[in-house]
């Protein structure tokens, strides 16, 4: 049996998809480092999934090491006396992850590597210096500094050096937006500023499974509008696609540079996220890389593109580093719904339009409530995923799912 912890801070649904997945194996023994008392953690799950954990432990900060690695051996004493396997999902986590897998003797990515995905400054460094196709870049700890960046480089986006994808990230399209905003936000030694050259294309993301430090299998996914957009923008409503062919030479830059950019930066055996564009002319420009299963449902649409649990795989692939590429069967696409304006939902229109038209093609929806709070998240309020064994299918579905389904926020019900 391998004894293997999970860091899963909150009970969010797309956790639990991961912590399902992983108590479903037969020889895994589960345990489980939150912020969430175990009762409220395990309230969450289905009833035969919670049984299965063999360990829990509370802790109230899962990014500090000291508590973190605390918690883990007290699930570790629970499971037996060891601890074979140490993983978590969240970016954030991944140095914290890292440091006690290497005080406590486990297996797994070190704090050197866990460093050079998630400091993007210093992943572009990497990058850079391996040869491969990134953003020009300045981190910046004084405004003269960031001032100077922008002279060269506008239009540049704005970002903390240790975010995760678009969030907390600003287009700058004049030198005075930075200069008002460097007078709320300046940058120092101790909170420097990431500037990047903002990189005009169509964005993807190139998903991949590493195994022994060998690349193993990669999925790519097209964004449209661009993750910083849907940022930007908060009633816009978006879509994720993953073509069914992704052999064809539109996609062999990414699939020449994708797996250099993951040894440079160290992946060993693991799950990734890379986000990327190509430009006008063809080119391409690695964004970010990031050590952990994408978002956005994006695990979900591989796993029905390749008819595989991408879930469970994911489970497998950090409790026993083993991964079966599979072939890629199908299309599929996410479209996220995201209302207009402030308040809750009081209404969706377009439904039933949606269900007579494209009905054969949903696969999984998650379709916005009555009285459901605006989400404070990018991927919104709700979200329809479409299968088709061609590509045109799903991408004319999502589509026309964009363009006809209308979330409608306000503060009381529409009769």
């Amino acid at each position: 049996m391998t004894a293997m912890v999970l860091a899963a801070p909150y009970g969010l649904e797309s956790t639990m998809r991961f912590v399902s997945a992983a108590a479903s194996l037969p020889a895994v023994e589960l345990g489980i480092v939150s912020h969430e008392p175990a009762g409220a953690f395990a309230a969450r799950l289905d009833p035969d999934v919670a049984r299965r954990i063999g360990g829990f432990a509370q802790i109230a900060d899962a990014l500090e090491p000291d508590q973190l690695e605390a918690g883990v051996g007290d699930v570790g004493r629970q499971l037996g006396g060891r601890v074979d396997a140490l993983a978590g999902i969240l970016e954030p986590l991944q140095e914290s992850l890292a440091v006690v897998r290497q005080r406590l003797g486990i297996r797994g990515m070190d704090p050197d590597d866990a460093r050079r995905f998630r400091d993007k400054a210093h992943m572009k460094d990497v990058l850079r210096s391996s040869g491969l196709p990134c953003a020009r870049h300045c981190l910046a700890t004084t405004a003269d500094q960031a001032l100077g960046f922008a002279d060269e480089n506008l239009p540049l986006v704005a970002k903390p050096p240790a975010g995760a994808g678009a969030v907390d990230t600003f287009r700058i399209d004049e030198r005075s937006q930075l200069e008002s905003w460097l007078r709320t936000v300046a940058p120092s030694h101790e909170r420097p500023l990431l500037l990047e050259e903002f990189v005009q294309g169509d964005e993807f993301s190139f998903d991949s499974v590493s195994i022994g430090g060998t690349h193993r299998f990669a999925s790519i996914s097209a964004y449209a509008p661009t993750p910083l957009t849907v940022m930007q923008t908060p009633w816009i409503q978006w879509t994720v696609l993953l073509p069914r062919s992704i052999g064809g030479p539109e996609f062999a830059a990414i699939h020449e540079a994708g797996p250099k950019a993951l040894a440079a930066l160290g992946m060993v055996s693991g799950m990734s996220h890379m986000e990327w564009f190509r430009r006008a002319d063809g080119s391409i420009a690695i964004s970010e890389v990031a050590a952990r299963p994408p978002g956005a449902q994006i695990t979900s649409l591989m796993s029905y593109a390749h008819d595989i649990d991408f879930y469970r795989a994911w489970a497998e692939v950090s409790a026993f580093e083993r991964f079966e590429p599979p072939e890629r069967r199908y299309a599929a696409g996410a479209a996220y719904l995201r209302g207009q304006g402030d308040g809750s939902v009081v209404g969706l229109e377009g439904v039933d339009e949606i269900q007579r038209e494209l009905g054969e093609l949903v696969v999984e929806a998650q379709l916005p409530r009555t009285g459901q709070p605006k989400s404070s998240s990018y991927e919104g309020e709700g979200y329809v995923i479409l299968r088709h064994p061609e590509t045109a299918v799903v991408a004319d579905g999502l589509t026309h799912i964009v363009s006809r389904l209308r979330v409608l926020l306000g503060s009381e019900a529409v009769p």
